[in-house]
């Protein structure tokens, strides 16, 4: 039996029980709640690996102070991983593995809940009723039957969206640079460009990771575009939307609905209790004062299945390095040698 030394950064206890279910001898875990940064990397030392979260900061700078404490893996416990310097990593010779799908069920079932608790006001009906007023005064929604909706990246999320809203009977457009010809055949999907997408969806839900080519893709040029009083959702990435031209657009009822699950400044915010703190982001104090802003504490995921599926994943990564085989999950290509001293060579994803 191969051991491993494994230190959880991030740690939860909603996600404890999860892991603590699946974790086998051959892996020796300490958990905490502190997030990974520069300041907290040398933590690390005399452990063979670290889970991380989406919050953690594992920059290039934080890589080289990594392998100075001996770190050889990292595990990511989610399937983003744009927190993660991959090019440094395969400089610093360690090896990165994520949860590439975990449940794509739980988040497009958020993205659609967060679309009917916007269109029927059920936050204000829910506070009216505890106040004993049963007036449906500011209460009328819409039918999301025959409506148009905008589903920007058709991967796991966005097929099971699609999926979704096919049976509320709406129109479905979408963009991707990959169509998807299932959801064409089956969904009635239709691809168009972004900018078209935008000028004719009432709502628009973004399924996208963060990359160079994502970051701030809706702006304000393409809000300006949109029918007034869109509908936007955005379970994906928070700096997938400029915040700033977001917010721009609502005094005005250019974006008549806002639901966010995902905040472009979150970063040890979300995740956290910080009810005794005195929070200085004037941003998300505006955004929280529309009425007709919607905003949950990345929890999309956040369902029995998928934290289940994350801790199975996480714990095979583990186990498998401990044992000197590749994982099927990891993101790097680099030659490195498993505890057992035995050569494994990684080759490109």
């Amino acid at each position: 039996m191969h051991f491993m030394k494994v230190l959880f950064y991030s740690s939860k206890e909603y996600e404890l029980p999860y892991l603590r279910d699946v974790l086998p001898p051959s892996l020796d875990t300490t958990f905490i709640p502190e997030l990974l940064s520069a300041k907290t990397a040398p933590l690390c030392k005399g452990y063979d690996a670290i889970s991380i979260f989406t919050s953690d900061d594992a920059s290039s700078e934080v890589i080289t102070l990594l392998k100075k404490n001996g770190i050889r893996y990292i595990s990511v416990r989610a399937a983003g991983y744009d927190n993660v310097a991959i090019q440094a990593a395969n400089r610093a010779g360690i090896v990165v593995g994520n949860v590439p799908e975990y449940s794509p069920y739980a988040i497009a079932e958020h993205t659609v809940a967060l679309m009917l608790a916007l269109n029927r006001k059920l936050i204000r009906s829910h506070q009216q009723v505890h106040q004993h007023n049963f007036t449906l005064d500011h209460l009328t929604g819409f039918d999301l039957h025959k409506k148009k909706v905008g589903i920007i990246g058709t991967g796991r999320i966005g097929s099971v969206v699609a999926k979704i809203l096919h049976g509320f009977g709406c129109t479905l457009m979408a963009y991707d640079v990959n169509r998807n010809q299932s959801l064409e055949h089956k969904y009635n999907v239709f691809y168009t460009s972004l900018d078209t997408l935008c000028s004719f969806c009432d709502i628009i839900t973004i399924h996208l990771p963060l990359n160079e080519q994502t970051r701030y893709l809706i702006n304000k040029r393409l809000i300006d575009q949109m029918k007034r009083g869109v509908m936007l959702i955005n379970t994906s990435r928070g700096a997938v939307i400029q915040t700033k031209d977001v917010l721009d657009a609502l005094p005005s009822g250019q974006i008549g609905y806002l639901g966010l699950d995902v905040y472009e400044y979150e970063k040890g915010v979300f995740l956290y209790d910080r009810s005794n703190d005195k929070l200085t982001d004037t941003t998300l104090d505006k955004l929280m004062s529309y009425s007709n802003v919607m905003i949950t504490p990345h929890q999309a995921f956040a369902t029995e299945e998928a934290l289940s599926n994350i801790a199975g994943t996480t714990v095979y990564n583990l186990t498998s390095w401990a044992a000197g085989r590749i994982s099927e999950n990891e993101l790097t290509y680099i030659e490195i040698h498993s505890p057992s001293e035995s050569s494994v060579t990684r080759v490109t994803q």
